[in-house]
């Protein structure tokens, strides 16, 4: 008979309901609840707070609610606290009971001010040191790429900085700053304001520290950029930096660099990175750090006169610092450059007008001039092993592997900045990074327990062997029943025949 729902009364009281029993083993959140201790922000944020006042919402569980909402990117604090009291997995990771008081959304973005970056990056630390531990970092082989990310700040917001027009804005929103002057006073005062071309003109009036920036043929847009070096082993994000978009990522080599070792403790072998970062500075900085730049040269990729002279068709000769040119003539040593710290070279201009080779050589009517770097041996040195075949391969692989990086990072709400100011997106880089290295700790936990199955007690392994010939027995007495079932009954009537 089929059986129909009353409409019966819900019931007050649950006697025998627990939390945990209703999370099952493959939530992730179970897992990251048993890997991933959370208890160290008591002490990183202990300064954070005062002896008097009312009773704070527990640091760990401020973190745990900031996970919550990159994990399972959440739209916005509010949105997350509406959600909590419907999710009992998530009632369970924050330690809430059923009838625990859900705190007000702005408790988040106010931990977010007293605490400030640094207890977000310890966060991200400590999580790539558990990879480390975990043996998924070898240091050896480091990959380094950046990508754009929106700002949270409309193209309408982005005025021009000349006097007249700045003196509008002010006179508008001159009541507005002012109410944000003391939140500006608490956060911004550690982080210097952004320099670069873009912005000499256009300043975004909600998201100061957010720059235009134009992608690809794109229109312009208020983007962040977020520099990423990733371990070449198992994938963990072992450093991270977030500047204003217009920002070259040729100049974070270094600062990725240094807070890998940094982060890992161990000694990077081979730096891995396209075009952009091919710049002097790079192949000195890896030269300085004892480590191979597989880097493509950008010197190569701006020869504006592909049918002129190159420079290695010009030959140093070191005895009189000078240049020979194909031509025979020599180009001496003319100034001293020191922004870019090269030294210039200069053929006599009345030499090269007379020369056959001049229309192959130089379109200045002043002769042919060529740049040395003080430390040309060592460019030299590290851009002819850029072009070994090892590199090349390491090249194709990095493409591959970066772009997964910043792939899975958009499950999390990577491509768009849920809060303004630069502080508060390297605080959401931070979080994003550290779930992700979270989810190669899980990944690797089930690598892990396969390959402790063979670490297994005598005892574990004897019943194991005997479950194992119970089976079989099991599956050879069910096989012969089928078998007198199917021959057993034709008998039986040929012999009533």
């Amino acid at each position: 008979m089929m059986g129909h729902q009353s409409d019966a009364q819900p019931k007050l009281f649950y006697h025998s309901f627990n939390l945990d029993d209703r999370i099952p083993a493959t939530s992730v959140l179970r897992k990251i609840r048993k890997h991933i201790d959370f208890a160290f922000i008591y002490q990183e944020v202990k300064d954070c707070y005062g002896g008097k006042g009312n009773v704070s919402v527990p640091p760990p569980v401020i973190l745990k609610m900031m996970l919550l909402l990159i994990l399972y990117n959440v739209r916005s604090e509010r949105e997350l606290m509406n959600t909590l009291p419907m999710r009992l997995d998530w009632l369970w990771f924050l330690d809430y009971d059923l009838d625990s008081e859900i705190p007000n959304h702005s408790v988040l973005s106010k931990a977010r001010n007293r605490w400030g970056v640094d207890a977000f990056q310890r966060f991200f630390e400590r999580i790539v040191w558990k990879c480390v531990e975990s043996g998924l970092v070898d240091g050896s082989k480091l990959f380094m790429d950046s990508s754009l990310v929106q700002a949270d700040a409309s193209n309408n917001s982005v005025i021009n900085v000349n006097k007249e027009a700045l003196k509008i804005h002010l006179v508008r929103g001159f009541n507005e700053l002012e109410s944000r002057l003391e939140e500006k006073e608490k956060t911004d005062d550690d982080h210097p304001p952004k320099t670069g071309p873009a912005n000499q003109h256009y300043h975004s009036t909600t998201d100061p520290d957010a720059s235009v920036t134009r992608q690809g043929g794109g229109k312009r847009t208020l983007r962040y950029k977020a520099h990423r070096s990733v371990d070449g082993k198992a994938e963990v994000i072992t450093a991270t930096e977030v500047t204003p978009g217009e920002v070259n990522e040729a100049h974070l080599l270094s600062t990725l660099l240094s807070m890998h070792q940094a982060n890992t403790q161990t000694n990077v072998e081979t730096v891995v990175a396209d075009m952009k970062y091919g710049i002097a500075d790079n192949y000195l900085a890896c030269c300085d750090f004892e480590v191979k730049a597989h880097i493509p040269d950008l010197k190569k990729s701006h020869n504006d006169f592909k049918d002129i002279f190159d420079e290695k068709d010009f030959q140093y000769q070191p005895e009189t610092d000078t240049y020979l040119c194909p031509a025979g003539h020599h180009l001496k040593r003319s100034s001293y450059k020191p922004q870019r710290d090269v030294y210039e070279y200069r053929g006599s201009s009345k030499v090269c007008r007379n020369c056959s080779f001049v229309t192959q050589c130089t379109k200045s009517k002043n002769g042919r001039t060529l740049k040395r770097h003080r430390r040309q041996d060592d460019l030299d040195k590290m851009r002819s092993a850029a072009q070994s075949p090892a590199s090349q391969r390491d090249i194709r692989t990095r493409q591959h592997l970066m772009e997964r990086s910043f792939a899975r990072a958009t499950r999390y709400g990577f491509k768009r900045a849920r809060w303004r100011r630069l502080w508060r997106v390297q605080i959401q880089e931070f979080l994003i990074s550290a779930i992700q290295n979270i989810m190669v700790l899980l990944s690797y936990g089930k690598s892990c327990g396969r390959a402790q199955e063979g670490s297994l007690s005598f005892a574990q392994k004897l019943s194991s062997v005997l479950h194992f010939l119970f089976v079989c027995i099991q599956n050879a007495i069910f096989v012969f029943n089928n078998i007198l079932f199917l021959y057993g009954k034709p008998r039986s009537m040929s012999v009533g025949v």
